[in-house]
């Protein structure tokens, strides 16, 4: 591809507005629109993996906008009514393809690099666990802008209707909705017999991804395998069709792209947890004492370390050898909808509980002796109001002498929440000690088995 005429072709054509129209649109959802890419520890600019995720689900909405835009890319030729006299020029049709799929491959792949480096900055700044494994993802979310981009300029030569872009653009979007929504989900039942739905492998032939719900949690290998040979099958076909000249041409210009297709979808996993795998290194524990966290939340540790091992020190004094031993960042991933599971000798956190996420000194003691009395079982990806708060809130109690309020909720709440548990608090220190013991040991087996309310096993309401 020469250097002269690809330049003209950057200066000439709609490639530079490609750029234009994937980079603005990207930025201003990020930066005018409040959501969970904001918050948190998978913030987008929180760790590396995180932004590299939001980044590629932004695709949703910015691979059917690129499809569109190489349409109307492709139509030039059409529109200036010049094809036949191009056909008739001894430059070989695959070079004048290549410059035009060229020109909106550099813009479309710039564009998308300088969003992802926007957030690789402020990464940059908040966190001290710096990996490459994140870098697949973002490459493939390059490649299926470049494949959507050339696919659909081959589609408008094959084609070439002012109704195409539009037709295009809007098919890739309900094709995406569709695989987000329906066709790429499997319906399946929690051990609660609770319904649920979970992506199966047809949904990865789509650009966007399943929101992130934990810093060390990435795809897989195979994954990106499979959707670089989808995609790659994807170009192939666009390119064969800006250059084929007759419909027999054009017919077997499908193959490549079907033959993706396939190969892709037996490359790719079926079960979705060998979809989205937990990064071992990023999950690895970093340790002060009895208290860790995940490499990639190490430089929390000197903040958390002082109120952990205190927290373990007021559970000792209150529940003596049935007291856990440590305090540890929960690293298990486990299906939405599912019901948590805990230990008996570890405290399990996470840094985005709502009563961890904001706590600071005895605040965070508070919290972390209030998550080893009562964890919580509300189903994973779900929340609410319950048995478990109350619960919590009666059990801290009873180790700290008095009713303490715990933070992630509004005070209207947290009203609420003393207004039920003050009373049970009261009941439960009138009790002789060991009835006390008796009735706070059977309140931690329902809460770290979830099954049973620990909350009405605290106001005597179970037996024991």
């Amino acid at each position: 591809m020469n250097g002269r005429v690809l330049r003209i072709e950057l200066r000439r054509s709609v490639a530079p507005w490609a750029g234009v129209v994937v980079l603005v649109p990207a930025l201003t959802f990020l930066y005018l629109l409040d959501g969970t890419w904001w918050s948190g520890t998978t913030a987008w600019t929180a760790q590396w993996t995180p932004l590299a995720m939001t980044t590629r689900s932004l695709l949703f909405y910015l691979w059917p906008l690129a499809i569109g835009l190489g349409a109307l890319q492709g139509l030039r030729d059409h529109r200036s009514k010049m094809s036949e006299l191009l056909t008739s020029t001894p430059r070989p049709a695959r070079h004048r393809a290549a410059t035009l799929a060229g020109a909106t491959a550099i813009t479309l792949a710039s564009a998308f690099a300088f969003l992802v480096l926007v957030g690789g900055v402020q990464v940059l700044g908040h966190t001290e666990y710096t990996h490459l494994g994140w870098l697949p993802i973002s490459l493939v979310g390059v490649l299926f802008l470049v494949a959507g981009a050339v696919l659909g300029m081959g589609a408008a030569r094959a084609l070439p209707s002012p109704l195409t872009p539009p037709a295009l653009a809007m098919g890739a979007f309900v094709f995406t909705a569709l695989m987000h929504m329906s066709l790429g989900r499997t319906e399946t039942s929690t051990a609660d017999g609770l319904t649920s739905t979970e992506p199966n492998r047809v949904s990865l032939l789509s650009p966007t991804l399943e929101d992130v719900r934990e810093a060390f949690v990435t795809l897989s290998a195979p994954v990106h395998v499979g959707q670089t040979i989808w995609l790659l099958g994807m170009a192939a076909t666009g390119f064969a069709l800006l250059v084929a000249a007759t419909p027999r041409a054009r017919l077997t210009a499908l193959t490549p792209v079907l033959a993706g297709a396939v190969i892709a979808l037996l490359v790719l996993p079926a079960d979705a947890r060998r979809m989205y795998v937990v990064d071992k290194a990023a999950s690895e524990l970093v340790c002060d004492g009895p208290v860790c966290v995940t490499r990639t939340q190490q430089a929390r540790l000197a903040d958390l370390a002082g109120p952990g091992k205190e927290a373990l020190r007021l559970l000792h004094g209150a529940l003596g050898d049935q007291a856990p031993d440590s305090v540890r960042e929960n690293t298990a991933v486990l299906p939405e909808g599912s019901t948590p599971r805990w230990s008996r000798g570890t405290v399990l956190f996470d840094f985005d509980d709502d009563i961890i996420a904001t706590a600071k000194g005895e605040e965070l003691t508070w919290a972390l002796t209030a998550k080893g009395m009562v964890p919580g079982c509300t189903p994973v990806g779900w929340s609410g109001l319950g048995g478990d708060e109350y619960a919590r809130t009666v059990a801290l109690g009873w180790v700290l002498g008095d009713i303490k309020p715990l933070g992630g909720t509004s005070a209207r709440m947290r009203g609420e929440v003393e207004a039920e548990a003050r009373p049970v608090w009261k009941e439960l220190k009138a009790l002789p000690r060991a009835e006390q013991l008796s009735r706070i040991n059977a309140m931690r087996a329902a809460a770290l088995s979830c099954e049973g309310d620990p909350f009405d096993v605290l106001s005597g309401g179970a037996s024991r």
